[in-house]
């Protein structure tokens, strides 16, 4: 099912990155409802407060990102990762 069949443009189409449908279209019972919040603990937080916890999540996906591109250059091309040289073998 994409994101067209409930109602949300993708992002790429004018949509909102980061927007998810809820699983309300869903005909059996779920025990949450959003990916964000699945036990609706954050349902009363300020916008502020989201969206400063957004921005410390997409920058937490971006150092893990580097992360895993510094271990992958490790692997690849020996010595161009000083912190992690003789950890890979060639």
């Amino acid at each position: 099912e994409g994101s067209y069949e409930v109602g949300i443009p993708h992002y790429c189409k004018g949509g909102v990155p980061g927007k998810y449908p809820t699983f309300d279209a869903i005909p059996h019972p779920m025990p949450f409802r959003t990916l964000y919040d699945p036990l609706g603990l954050y349902k009363n937080m300020s916008e502020e407060i989201k969206e400063r916890r957004l921005l410390a999540e997409i920058n937490n996906g971006r150092l893990a990102m580097l992360g895993i591109f510094g271990f992958l250059c490790a692997q690849t091309i020996p010595g161009s990762v000083p912190l992690l040289n003789g950890m890979f073998p060639p």
